[in-house]
């Protein structure tokens, strides 16, 4: 089966092997390769491609150019023992990439309906995002990548290979967690987290590096961390220091606003003083 020309986007192909159910929605420019199924309350919005053996149900939207491998697992119902059919749903955004045997589940009653998923993420093989979660744009989630239910992941996040994130953790914005690790407690924005269980080792200053933020930049943000981290004090005074000595610097009142607006899980922090001397 050819695949349609980008810059002028026909009518869905679907191939003769595969199902789409009644009442789905294929936009233009969508393919749809060989054995795969699409439910009735499923949209594919323009561009998508799924390459084969790809089933996507529930109530399941697939933003503009999205590409989904065989064997994924798409809108299925939420892997919570508590979910009794009720109707909620799964939003992935535009221009993502989803390989081989990811599965993606929306959302239960209980934790708002909704499973969302931003735009221009990628999720290697086999990574799983549960129910409820809420992943931004720009995101990666390397082989293997366990996300249990209710969390919060921000744009630019990296999680290496294996990494398992408790249910309800909090990743922040440009944070990275590395391959294996198990996070139990949240990560604040431009953090890094290893090891099993995860403690914070500093900032990701290749991800800083990386994302174009200025020597300036990162070193207030160093300073600050530091300043965070410090022995002395309880982590609520440090927090009030650390604001107010850096009233104007974005980055540093966007950690401490992460900070100031946990409830279940506890802040990951640093294991010893060499994870704090960054």
């Amino acid at each position: 089966m050819s695949e349609p020309d980008a810059s002028n986007l026909g009518a869905p192909l679907v191939h003769p092997l595969s199902s789409v159910e009644p009442g789905a929605k294929l936009g233009h420019g969508v393919v749809v390769g060989p054995f795969c199924h699409i439910g009735s309350q499923v949209e594919l919005e323009e561009g998508v491609r799924l390459i084969s053996h790809v089933a996507v149900a529930g109530t399941t939207v697939v933003g503009a150019r999205t590409r989904i491998f065989p064997f994924s697992s798409i809108g299925h119902e939420p892997q919570d023992l508590k979910y009794r059919g009720e109707p909620t749903s799964l939003v992935i955004g535009s221009d993502c990439l989803i390989r081989e045997g990811v599965t993606m589940n929306p959302g239960t009653a209980a934790g708002g309906g909704v499973t969302t998923i931003g735009d221009h993420s990628t999720f290697l093989a086999n990574a799983h995002v549960a129910h409820d979660c809420r992943v931004g744009s720009r995101v990666i989630f390397s082989n293997n990548v366990m996300l249990a239910g209710h969390c919060r992941v921000g744009d630019h996040a990296i999680l290496g290979g294996g990494a398992a994130v408790h249910q309800f953790v909090r990743i922040g914005p440009h944070a990275f967690v590395g391959g294996l690790a198990g996070v139990e407690n949240d990560v604040i924005p431009y953090g890094m987290a290893l090891g099993n269980r995860a403690n914070l080792a500093g900032l990701n200053l290749v991800g800083l590096k990386r994302g174009g933020f200025t020597r300036e930049q990162i070193h207030e943000l160093r300073r600050a961390y530091r300043l965070l981290f410090a022995a002395g004090g309880t982590l609520k005074e440090r927090v009030e220091a650390v604001g107010a000595e850096f009233p104007t610097h974005g980055e540093v009142q966007e950690i401490l606003t992460f900070i100031r607006a946990g409830n279940d899980r506890a802040i990951c922090t640093p294991r010893d003083s060499r994870d704090i001397d960054v």
